[in-house]
């Protein structure tokens, strides 16, 4: 099969990190992913630079929101700043000409109505002007998380479809966090295409702990708990760009490439 698969990278220079990895798609933060500072863009030609530079490079960028986001939340003291840096982080990844922004679901808190928290991410997407597409990405851990569950994608899912720039939603299916989950890879792309209809990126992550462990710890491939067939039908069928958020650097890297591709 013909994928780009690509790594995640440190976002001081992502075309280099590409170069040193073979690649033509790199993701990267932009700034903090613990933090609500804002973005910060760290190229040395600043968000123009980087835009023109990846054209010129013909490589693909995506960028990774930080993880403290959390639409769904009860929370005003989390919601509201969440939402900001929500949009500031799309306004700063369609200022470098990323391909979409990719953020995970959230959660409400123990005795929350789930409702609620499905109604926040319309609420969210209807606030936030959409310059980029908003990948929603499926998480490991939670009993109250918004997209660990197929059935609590499924509402998600739903809830967004009634908002306005609906279109500008997509998905991004981790296969760690699906394993680790409780969600059988046998099925999941087709599940997951069941509920979205699409599957724009796949975060192709092998799993240190065992199925439904609630675990998020990405492991190389062939060194985790996930069948190595397993791991390679799901990228073969959702048949989407790839992203490895694998440990190590370029070497270890292109080993992950390497191994994927053997397989596909």
């Amino acid at each position: 099969m013909s994928l780009t698969i690509g790594a995640h990278v440190d976002q001081t220079d992502p075309l280099a990190e590409a170069a040193a990895r073979g690649t033509t798609l790199v993701q990267f933060f932009l700034g903090d992913p613990q933090g609500y500072k804002g973005p910060e863009i760290r190229y040395a030609g600043g968000a123009d630079g980087l835009r023109a530079d990846a054209e010129a490079a013909g490589v693909d960028l995506y960028v990774h929101a930080p993880y403290v986001i959390n639409v769904a939340t009860t929370n005003n003291r989390i919601r509201i700043p969440s939402r900001k840096l929500l949009q500031q982080h799309v306004d700063a990844a369609a200022s470098v000409g990323a391909k979409g922004l990719i953020v995970h679901g959230g959660h409400v808190s123990k005795g929350d109505d789930p409702d609620v928290g499905f109604d926040n991410w319309r609420k969210a997407v209807e606030a936030t002007d959409l310059k980029v597409p908003l990948l929603l990405e499926n998480t490991a851990g939670g009993d109250n998380a918004m997209a660990r569950y197929l059935d609590r994608i499924a509402r998600v899912w739903d809830a967004i479809g009634s908002a306005s720039q609906a279109e500008q939603v997509g998905f991004c299916l981790d296969t760690c966090h699906a394993h680790a989950g409780g969600n059988p890879l046998e099925t999941v792309v087709d599940d997951v295409l069941a509920i979205t209809g699409r599957i724009d990126l796949v975060h192709c992550n092998d799993s240190r702990d065992a199925f439904d462990s609630g675990a998020d710890r990405h492991a190389n491939f062939g060194t985790g708990q996930i069948d190595a067939d397993l791991l390679a039908g799901v990228v073969r069928s959702a048949g989407a760009p790839v992203v490895c958020e694998t440990p190590g650097g370029p070497e270890d890297h292109k080993a992950d490439f390497a191994w994927l591709r053997e397989r596909l």
